[in-house]
């Protein structure tokens, strides 16, 4: 008997790779690089099946081959598959198609093991040691907007995917904290407070409207304009006063994003575009040492093929750009980082520039030209958040909206439909906080994550809250009413893992078994593609799944009563890890 399930963990898929890798090898030896084709079914003819009899029969067609057409090589591909435990039948359909229908005593068991040796052993096994995500990365003294709100909800699932997938993660907050606009806010700082070494957020106020004020004065008077523009010499010449100043401001800023990390369960580690300035120069130089680097209107560029703007590395001044910053940073990642992986996670506008950063490493040999070969680098694009007008998210007064307070108006909206409901009688007022907060910053993260990234969505509060639908609310919900049948059962769940057996003899029972056994090759498409709506809709169809099962099956009180309560607790575990990757906490009463 073939034993695949060991190497590829929980993944189905990879498992029946293996079975039908050595079936091809047998079937064509003249053709050794055949990579197997398999794929989920969505006919009712089997679970999976492999594709290769088509792709197969032109690579042998006219080459001394017995064969006849790809219905013949997909029966030759079927008799040579390897005896294994996975498979209950096979049969070929139409062109070759081979059909697998796996055994449901094979999946029963695989879905009791978990249960007991626990979900990470369904994580995915992707070949890379470390990754960088770099997501987030507001400008120092300016508001968070929908925008980062984005960055970091995408940015920080991705990074929970990698990690889940053993792959050690750093979380990179890119910060603008090095732009020419210090210059402007320090001399507005001395000038409004003298001795500004004593000054605390409350005498500054709001960040953001001291940057307008500054960004005003800035525009209207030359005098101080010189004097900004000499501070930011000073600053990054590195004079002390200048310096004390500038980490301030920076101290004051952090603060205020640190509220919404905290709201939004967040963690990262700050490197903002100051700690890549000391590198720039030597980087540039390298650049400039293998030709890369050559000189166009006073500006220093590196001209990228097939597109017709160059890549600015030097500005005309001699300043540098966040070209340079990028560079100087994907070269700190992949040399004293050590990661084979950097992941930039920004809105669409900016694939450009990132794509032609990539090809600048490319062609200075840092990455491969191949994309599919590690090290190397992706960008993570993602769309807009639009108002119900269709137009860019914004408040009234055509400023952006403030995360903190958007986020706060989710968890209000969510605890006044639970008070509503009568739960502010029933529970403490720590469990009406907590759910309220799961239901309502969830529901925000999930609005986000369940659409495709590159396209727009429409932020709306009654449509993410809704208690119907994809939605967070919805399948917190669904978890939560598991949770409860467990508890209404009055059975030590842990107890029954160690002495039930699970069985999947009705189709619906058999169906959700096979969808949850689907969880670790939905986490590595999604890892692998970067695209954590695949993950959502794995989730809504396991809830969708549930349901059916639930509408169909007597649980509590049934013959089968052991049998399904380990069966609600393996949907329940794998609801609980997808939440978590998703970065929403679970609800376990409703």
């Amino acid at each position: 008997m073939a034993n695949t399930s060991e190497e590829n963990g929980g993944n189905l898929k990879k498992q029946l790779a293996k079975l039908f890798e050595a079936s091809l090898r047998e079937t064509v030896p003249s053709e050794p690089d055949v990579e197997p084709l398999v794929a989920a079914c969505t006919a009712k003819f089997g679970d999976y099946q492999c594709n290769n009899a088509m792709s197969l029969w032109s690579k042998i067609k006219g080459k001394n081959t017995d064969f006849k057409g790809p219905p013949a090589v997909g029966q030759a591909i079927m008799r040579n598959l390897p005896p294994s435990e996975m498979i209950e039948s096979c049969s070929v359909a139409g062109p070759g198609f081979v059909n697998i229908v796996l055994s449901k005593t094979w999946l029963a068991e695989k879905i009791q093991k978990m249960l007991i040796d626990g979900i990470d052993t369904w994580a995915p096994k992707i070949s890379v040691r470390r990754a960088v995500v770099d997501f987030s990365s507001p400008n120092i003294a300016k508001e968070m907007h929908v925008g980062h709100l984005r960055s970091t909800i995408i940015g920080d699932t991705l990074a929970r995917m990698l990690e889940f997938s053993n792959i050690d993660v750093l979380r990179r907050n890119h910060v603008g904290d090095w732009g020419t606009q210090f210059g402007m806010l320090i001399e507005f700082l001395f000038e409004k407070f003298p001795n500004f070494e004593d000054i605390n957020e409350r005498d500054i106020g709001d960040l953001q409207t001291f940057y307008k004020a500054s960004k005003q004065r800035f525009d209207a008077d030359c005098d101080f304009k010189e004097r900004a523009q000499k501070a930011v010499v000073r600053l990054q010449g590195g004079e002390p006063k200048y310096r004390e100043a500038w980490a301030q401001l920076c101290d004051i800023s952090r603060k205020e994003f640190d509220k919404v990390y905290q709201r939004l369960g967040v963690h990262l580690e700050e490197k903002g575009e100051s700690f890549y300035s000391p590198f720039i120069p030597g980087v540039i130089e390298a650049l400039t040492n293998q030709g890369l680097v050559q000189e166009s209107e006073g500006a220093r560029v590196i001209f990228i093929e097939g597109i017709n703007i160059p890549l600015i590395v030097v500005k005309s001044d001699g300043g540098y750009n966040y070209a340079s910053t990028d560079l100087a940073a994907l070269w700190y990642r992949l040399n004293e980082e050590k990661a084979e992986w950097i992941i930039y996670v920004t809105d669409v506008g900016q694939q450009q520039h990132f794509d032609m950063v990539f090809k600048a490493a490319k062609r200075a040999g840092w990455l491969p030209a191949d994309d599919r070969i590690f090290p190397k680098a992706s960008h993570v694009g993602f769309g807009l958040v639009l108002g119900d007008d269709g137009k860019r998210f914004r408040t009234r007064a055509t400023e952006v909206v403030r995360l903190v307070d958007l986020l706060d108006e989710a968890k209000a909206r969510s605890k006044a439909a639970l008070v509503e409901r009568g739960k502010a009688e029933e529970w403490t007022e720590e469990e009406l906080e907590q759910t309220a907060e799961a239901i309502g910053y969830g529901a925000v993260k999930y609005a986000d994550l369940k659409n495709n990234r590159l396209t727009n969505y429409t932020f709306n509060y009654d449509q993410m809250l809704n208690d119907k639908g994809n939605t967070a609310v919805y399948l917190l919900y669904a978890h939560a009413r598991i949770c409860s049948i467990i508890r209404k059962s009055g059975k030590d769940i842990e107890e029954l893992k160690k002495t039930g057996v699970l069985v999947l003899a009705h189709p619906d029972e058999r169906a959700l078994g096979l969808h949850l056994l689907q969880f670790a090759e939905t986490v590595e498409e999604a890892c692998t593609n970067l695209l954590p709506n695949v993950l959502c809709e794995y989730l809504y169809n396991l809830s969708e799944y549930f349901t059916k099962f639930y509408s169909n099956c007597q649980v509590v009180g049934s013959a089968e009563e052991t049998s399904r309560l380990l069966l609600c607790e393996a949907t329940a575990v794998v609801m609980r890890k997808c939440f978590f990757l998703l970065g929403i906490v679970p609800v376990y009463k409703i």
